[in-house]
């Protein structure tokens, strides 16, 4: 399995969505990406709670990166195949912190789990997405 590693600025600038929403990853590596989205009121649903689609774009970032670090020999990216997410809390300020780590990793698959807290520490959320490695058709 290659090893790849990169700062976290430059492999999150190679997903434009996520830097476009604010997404900020403060640890990376393959066995363990960490990642921070602030709070804001334009990220929000009702009674200022964070939105759902803000915190799993938070964790399928988080996941999608892990999953990028541990490409198999000859795959070239990766593409989330299913994701499943279970709120817990609600986010109403600071910001949701995501942790991901892999699960199992494969020739043609890799599991990733994401846990997302609040500032306070307590579990907000929890996903487990599968990602496919793509490699070249020849």
């Amino acid at each position: 399995m290659e090893q790849r590693s990169a700062a976290p600025e430059v492999l999150r600038e190679m997903i434009p969505f996520a830097a476009t929403v604010g997404i900020e990853l403060l640890e990376t590596g393959p066995d363990l990406v960490r990642g921070r989205l602030a709070w804001s009121h334009e990220r929000t649903t009702t009674a200022d709670v964070m939105h759902g689609g803000a915190i799993m774009t938070l964790a399928d970032t988080c996941g999608g990166v892990c999953a990028f670090l541990n490409l198999p020999d000859g795959a070239q990216g990766t593409a989330t195949v299913e994701s499943k997410t279970n709120f817990l809390r609600a986010i109403t300020s600071g910001a949701a912190n995501a942790t991901a780590r892999p699960l199992h990793k494969g020739r043609s698959l890799i599991v990733v789990e994401t846990e997302v807290t609040r500032e306070d520490g307590k579990l907000a959320a929890k996903i487990t997405q599968t990602q496919t490695y793509l490699y070249a058709r020849d």
